[in-house]
């Protein structure tokens, strides 16, 4: 790929991820958002759900009220011979016709009664009751004291006794109630008139049928839901599962909920991510729930989110597509423009210019180039002009090699003129001169063995104590391995003359210079030695560190850290009147040369 692809590639990537990241939050906070408004709206349809039941229950609870002050119930019961039945069928016309003027406005109610241990008053309905007296709904009003009781939904037949309605289809089987221990009085002239202490007091019974509240959730609440209808001690008053109806509802959510009294909760039921709406009815204190899954529930907002959230990408992508585009391009228009440039360059065209049009880092960049192109071009002509004398000074060289031969021949005429003069020694001075003389002039400088060195060193040797009439001693000991691998040519030369020269300076005899060597690891160390009058520090910094010290020291270092790098090289360890140790550290190579040039 080229670099203007590759660099679009890469904005594309890195806009890409942020775009996919936001899309999946926003993605995520809507449909979070739209949960939430719906299970706000799912509560507030909880809420006024449970306040039109209890405004029909309300009613039901003011016409109870009422019949407590009812004058023609108070004289009717408060006159009542039970014993005498058609009494009692006269009563109960007037009762029945009472009851209605309070009750059969309200089409929920389904049966309304007043009981008393020896008759039932009120809308009979064909219930085949029994002995109302007997049952817990009943026990419950007497129990309140002129309370309203509000019984959660029963089982007829259970309730009133009547196995032999146990398989028969009746309307009635499941019923909730309201009853009441009625206490009959009026108002007569500032005095309040109350039934005879020896009057059984009648207990008010209000009747629904349980599918009170299926009218009211199950055309109100989502599709897939479900609703719960349940009292203080967990009985289920109502529920859009029917089997549950009557039995105890025992979730350990409930107690959590009741706490509550209303709101929403999130759980996990059944593996499944459900949202509880809650409400408790003012009139009953029973609680209605509504059950529904998040999925149900956001269901409809999906297919809007995910088309709202992809077109938002889509166009979020385009405009960063467009804005990585116009910024790549401004990136490798100047990048093309120096290549092109750099390609005629190439080709010898050093007189090549970039049109510089931006101050930015590109035009800056444009500019070195133009500025690098006019110096490499200087350079060239330069360098030409250099090959030229380059030329003229090797043709100069050449005529010069003479030069050497010169010498050789006038040493070795002295030499036989030494050997017919009888004089030995001069004739032993003078070869040990022409071998250093030629071992030093050889055209070739590459690396020399250790061998080589050590026999140029005897000869340098030899010369220096006969100048210095035996004033100093040398000693080899380099380790054998070492003979034949590489060096750089006179490398112990400056050592042993600055020992010479300058160490045995105040001595007349007894110098010792001591030459050996050998492999530590892959480090090769050759050390000369001497006991001559040593240094002190800051003479050995000069020596290494310092732009007017020994030249030939200088050069020897330069050379051993071109050939090999800046770890190896020269140490010196001295001390004014204990001599002097140069160490020198050269890497071992097994079976080849070191990298110097010729």
């Amino acid at each position: 790929m080229k670099f203007r692809s590759r660099l679009l590639a890469s904005y594309v990537v890195l806009i890409a991820l942020p775009l996919l990241l936001l899309s999946f939050i926003y993605y995520r906070n809507s449909l979070s958002s739209m949960r939430d408004q719906a299970q706000n709206n799912v509560l507030e349809i909880v809420k006024k759900s449970n306040e039109v039941m209890d405004t029909k229950l309300r009613k039901v609870d003011q016409g109870s009220l009422a019949l407590f002050v009812d004058r023609d119930l108070f004289r009717i019961f408060n006159q009542l011979d039970p014993s005498v039945p058609s009494e009692l069928l006269n009563a109960d016309r007037q009762v029945s016709a009472i009851l209605s003027k309070y009750f059969t406005q309200n089409e929920d109610v389904y049966t309304y009664q007043l009981w008393t241990s020896y008759y039932s008053f009120g809308s009979q309905r064909n219930l085949p009751q029994g002995d109302p007296t007997r049952t817990a709904l009943y026990q419950e009003a007497e129990r309140a004291h002129g309370k309203m009781v509000w019984y959660p939904t029963y089982d007829f037949v259970q309730m009133f006794d009547q196995p032999w309605l146990q398989n028969s289809d009746i309307e009635y089987r499941y019923m909730f109630s309201a009853t009441r221990l009625m206490e009959f009085s009026y108002v007569d002239n500032s005095t309040i008139a109350r039934l005879r202490p020896n009057v059984e007091r009648p207990v008010l019974t209000i009747g629904f049928k349980a599918d009170f509240f299926n009218s009211q959730f199950e055309q109100s609440i989502p599709t897939g839901s479900s609703y719960l209808v349940i009292d203080p001690d967990n009985k289920v008053v109502a529920s859009s599962n029917a089997s549950q109806v009557t039995r105890v509802f025992n979730e350990q959510w409930v107690n959590a909920i009741r706490k509550a009294g209303s709101g929403t909760q999130r759980l996990v039921l059944d593996g499944q991510k459900t949202i509880l709406c809650f409400d408790r009815s003012a009139v009953t204190g029973w609680l209605s729930v509504v059950l529904i899954p998040e999925s149900t529930l956001v269901r409809g907002f999906i297919p809007t989110i995910r088309t709202s959230t992809i077109l938002l990408a889509a166009l979020l992508a385009l405009i960063a597509y467009l804005f990585a585009y116009f910024i790549v391009r401004k990136m490798t228009g100047p990048i093309r423009q120096l290549f092109t440039a750099m390609r005629s360059v190439g080709e010898g065209d050093f007189q090549t210019r970039v049109e510089v049009k931006t101050h930015d880092e590109f035009g800056v960049l444009l500019q070195r180039f133009n500025r690098m192109n006019s110096r490499i071009e200087t350079l060239v002509k330069e360098n030409y002009e250099i090959r030229i004398k380059e030329k003229e000074a090797e043709i100069m060289a050449l005529n010069m090699q003479m030069n050497p031969h010169f010498l050789y021949n006038t040493l070795n005429i002295m030499n036989w003129m030494a050997i017919e003069s009888g004089q030995r020694e001069l004739n032993r001075m003078l070869v040990r001169l022409s071998n250093m003389l030629h071992y030093t002039s050889r055209k070739d400088w590459g690396a020399v063995t250790v061998a080589e060195e050590l026999e140029w060193m005897k000869d340098y040797f030899y010369i220096m104590e006969a100048r210095f009439e035996s004033k100093f001693t040398v000693h080899f000991g380099i380790a054998p391995e070492l003979l034949d691998t590489p060096v750089p040519r006179l490398l112990f030369q400056p050592f042993v003359e600055n020992a010479i020269l300058h160490g045995f300076e105040q001595m007349e005899e007894g110098g010792r210079i001591e030459v050996t060597g050998e492999i530590k690891g892959g480090t090769r160390v050759l050390v000369v030695s001497d006991n001559g009058r040593g240094m002190s520090r800051e003479t050995i910094q000069r020596i290494l560190y310092a732009e007017s010290a020994s030249i030939g020291i200088k050069n020897t270092i330069s050379r051993i850290r071109l050939a090999y790098g800046d770890e190896y090289g020269i140490d010196i360890e001295s001390a004014v009147g204990q001599g002097t140790r140069v160490i020198i550290t050269l890497p071992h190579f097994s079976n080849q040369s070191p990298p110097f040039q010729k």
